[in-house]
């Protein structure tokens, strides 16, 4: 008796391993735009799931980019039901032109439909199909940034009700075993545009795998797994420094949200006595927590706020998103609102 193709089977176990979490009688569900790399996740999903006695859906986002979106959503829709998912369901979301690009609205729109779907079914996780591919891209998109070992290591498998469980995957894996399959996936015109930062990413990637040889994808994947867990170790010890020099500080991780404009007072002493690694990461949350917007700061933010303690020469107030300022008076740095102008 023959087994399932290669491919098929690393998907598989790749969608097993991600599911072990799961407690019978869960409900997943599969975000399937029909492509090759979440088609394949799917029909692993509806193989894999049934064995651990979990439900599984999926949720198709229409974003209205294409004239035949619709239809596109529509096919989905029948092939994920053919699979044997359910729920399954097609959301239409509007994206409009947003300050960061088309494409970070989309992703938003996505995200945001997505959430709706999983709080409306109860989903206890929703199953993304990105692949060790796509990770490369983000790493290589983050070197071209400069922004640190956060920036660097990629998407993580695991985030709140997200889960990526094809990062070990390759994108010509996903591919072969909707073949084997005889799954017919589509091809989204926008993943072939060079207008787009990632499209061009994707192409830069070929051409290193073609110039330097096979498996800098692989590398550039375990690189960002790496690095993962020494940010991850360095943001807990970023939270831990906030803790003991802001008490009333939100936590404040990584990506988190501004609050409310109010101003926040450290000591100089205390922002010294930490290693830099620390302490550029610390300035990210007290700015966050005095109400930046944390998508708006940049590593030249935090520069600049470092050098009033560790390059002071008098300068003058630091602005930040908000807006907001940072200055060094009395032997403390405070950052909050500007102050009104006469």
């Amino acid at each position: 008796m023959t087994g399932p193709h290669p491919s098929t089977a690393a998907v598989r176990l790749a969608v097993r391993q991600a599911l072990a979490e799961c407690a019978p009688g869960d409900l997943v569900l599969v975000a399937c735009s029909g492509g090759a790399d979440s088609l394949a996740l799917s029909a692993a999903v509806a193989f894999e799931a049934p064995r651990l006695a979990v439900r599984a859906g999926a949720c198709i986002v229409d974003h209205g980019l294409a004239p035949d979106s619709a239809a596109v959503a529509r096919r989905v829709v029948s092939q994920c039901e053919a699979l044997g998912l359910a729920p399954v369901g097609s959301v239409v979301v509007e994206v409009g032109a947003g300050r960061d690009g088309l494409e970070s609205a989309a992703r938003d729109a996505r995200y945001g439909a997505l959430d709706e779907a999983a709080t409306r079914h109860g989903a206890r996780f929703v199953l993304l199909g990105h692949t060790r591919d796509d990770q490369a891209e983000q790493v290589l998109l983050g070197l071209t940034r400069g922004s640190g070992a956060r920036s660097l290591a990629g998407m993580p498998r695991a985030r709140d009700r997200y889960r990526r469980p094809l990062l070990s995957v390759s994108r010509t894996q996903t591919r072969e075993s909707c073949t084997a399959e005889g799954l017919s996936w589509w091809d989204d015109p926008m993943n072939d545009d060079p207008a787009f930062t990632r499209v061009r990413a994707r192409r830069a990637l070929v051409d290193l795998e073609r110039d330097l040889g096979p498996g800098v994808a692989a590398a550039l994947a375990r690189t960002a797994d790496q690095l993962r867990e020494d940010a991850d170790l360095l943001d807990d010890l970023a939270d831990d420094a906030v803790a003991g020099l802001v008490p009333s500080a939100p936590a404040v991780v990584g990506g988190g949200h501004a609050g409310e404009p109010r101003r926040v007072h450290v000591e100089v002493t205390a922002l010294v006595a930490l290693p830099r690694a620390v302490r550029t990461r610390v300035w990210r949350r007290l700015a966050i927590a005095a109400g930046a917007p944390a998508g708006q700061l940049s590593t030249r933010h935090t520069d600049a706020c470092d050098a009033l303690v560790t390059d002071w020469h008098g300068q003058g107030p630091v602005s930040l998103p908000g807006p907001l300022v940072a200055t060094r008076a009395g032997g403390r740095v405070s950052i909050g609102p500007p102050p009104p102008v006469e």
